[in-house]
């Protein structure tokens, strides 16, 4: 992270402090329990939170859910589309036509990445001040544009130019809404929701090799090949989604008027007290900028995700390459057989995240999704037949989708504090996402066709969150267990008991904040 771009991180927040002073009051107002805190967003004209049965909850998070999830995946499948379609329409024709020889192609997916990372943690700060509602739609709207575009193309450096523009575009989608959803959600409901959301990119896997394979009977209309027809038809779906995502989506629980008082009472109650037993820290405060940066957890997590963000990217955009490099297949079928493996992903993904949530853990998950894509890269790498390596593949695509929403929901999870875990979440994802720009170079045209030096370096991805997650897990285990012990002695009066002001201020470092492991 550059000291550009970390001024400019503080200036946005400083912009997003006085507008959130609008909504903010200098007194303080009682909730239940007799508990202080700060009225945020008109918090404190909602009535008393009511006391729900837990029927009553589960019908609560149900009609939460139907409003916000069905829209959020078709976006995000819209999405992962729009970014990985480059290796579906590679075997239509757009190697040839814009003489991609040499790294050509792997110089245009890098181009993709380097601004869509830059650009994540300003984008993923504005969030709140542009509002979600207004926020998420206007950038789908425009990036579907600029994927439209892209079936225009005549020119290598114009292919290069637009994947720059899609990346800065498509850059406020991922975090924006895994931050949205932190504050929807307690803890031990987010990973379900976020592996819903994220179901969505393992659907466009299976969903863009079909597209792929529908379009490839166009090539030639309007003197255009398949590839451009794959840019321009994927593109004005979403626009048109985008244009529909202005009138659905909703802001914040305390603004939801699809909900009740009530029910905006008891959402904001049990996100406000699910983290701490006196709320959770919203002022801002520079201060939050400075401990999301300086967090040793932001910085370990963001190992572990590397090591399994980097393996898909390179499934994402290689898996066409690498099945129809089997040398057994026409195009047509490569891209077919690259359903199955998006497919079995999808069901192990959901899996992953209803379990991970019914036991509050989530690194037993990370590490068999791990396990999975280390056994894949392995059976790949080695020279065996076509259909071990294909069932390598499964392994592969289902290990790093599946295991993907589990690392952004821990460390949500494990974050206190508005700011400080908006901050650290766009850090985690924008920063780890670079490694989808290592990951667009390692399939080397003259590796053809057991890309060893790939199938090594994603080996190498793996190994390094099999060594980050046991430490990671130690230590908060450690954390945890003093933390426990100190409380036992406060409860015995034999330490002093931190007011709520000092527990709110602390967030993920107070004595009485438990990691999820």
């Amino acid at each position: 992270m550059s000291s550009f771009q970390f001024c400019y991180c503080l200036i946005v927040y400083l912009e997003i402090s006085c507008e959130s002073g609008k909504y903010m009051k200098a007194s303080e107002h009682r909730l239940e329990h007799g508990r202080s805190d700060y009225d945020f967003g008109g918090e404190s004209q909602l009535p008393p939170p009511p006391d729900l049965s837990q029927e009553d909850e589960r019908k609560l998070w149900r009609k939460i859910d139907l409003r916000l999830m069905p829209i959020l995946c078709v976006i995000y499948l819209m999405s992962f589309m729009d970014r990985g379609n480059i290796g579906n329409a590679k075997l239509q024709g757009l190697e040839t036509q814009l003489k991609l020889t040499g790294n050509r192609y792997n110089i245009a997916l890098t181009m993709y990445f380097i601004p869509y990372c830059i650009f994540e943690c300003p984008a993923n700060l504005v969030l709140k001040k542009f509002r979600p509602s207004i926020w998420l739609p206007g950038i789908t709207v425009v990036w579907g544009t600029v994927m439209t575009l892209m079936g225009l193309v005549k020119t290598y450096p114009q292919l290069v130019g637009v994947r720059v523009c899609l990346g800065i575009a498509e850059a406020g989608l991922f975090p924006g809404v895994a931050y949205y959803l932190s504050l929807w959600y307690p803890r031990n409901a987010l990973q379900s929701r976020i592996g819903l959301f994220f179901g969505a990119a393992t659907i466009a896997g299976a969903f863009s090799g079909l597209f792929a394979f529908s379009i490839s009977f166009m090539s030639g209309t309007r003197g255009l090949l398949g590839w451009s027809w794959i840019f321009i038809i994927e593109g004005i779906i979403t626009v048109a989604v985008g244009l529909i995502f202005f009138l659905i989506l909703v802001d914040f629980p305390v603004t939801a008027n699809f909900l009740t008082p009530e029910e905006r009472a008891f959402v904001v109650w049990k996100k406000k007290f699910d983290n701490s037993s006196v709320g959770e820290e919203e002022r801002f405060m520079v201060e939050h900028v400075y401990q999301a940066f300086t967090d040793w957890q932001v910085w370990i997590h963001l190992l572990i995700y590397i090591s399994l963000v980097g393996p898909l990217y390179g499934i994402t955009f290689f898996l066409p390459t690498i099945i129809s490099d089997f040398g057994e297949f026409s195009t047509a079928i490569s891209q077919l057989l690259t359903v199955p493996p998006y497919i079995f992903a999808t069901i192990v993904l959901g899996l992953f995240a209803y379990y991970s949530d019914k036991v509050m853990m989530r690194s037993p998950f990370i590490l068999a999704a791990q396990i999975m894509c280390l056994i894949g890269f392995s059976i790949n790498i080695a020279n065996v037949s076509t259909g071990a390596k294909y069932f390598g593949t499964f392994l592969i695509v289902a290990g790093s989708y599946a295991g993907f929403p589990g690392i952004v929901a821990w460390l949500g999870n494990n974050l206190c504090g508005q700011y400080k875990r908006g901050v650290g979440m766009a850090l985690h994802i924008g920063i780890g996402n670079f490694s989808g720009a290592i990951a667009s170079n390692i399939f080397r045209t003259q590796d053809k066709p057991r890309f060893i030096l790939g199938h090594a370096i994603e080996l190498m991805f793996v190994g390094i969150g099999l060594i980050c997650l046991p430490i990671t897990v130690i230590i908060y285990s450690r954390i945890n267990k003093k933390r426990a012990y100190l409380m036992s002695r406060v409860v015995d009066g034999l330490e002093r008991k931190p007011s709520p002001e000092e527990l709110r201020e602390l967030g993920d470092r107070a004595p009485d904040f438990q990691y999820i492991l």
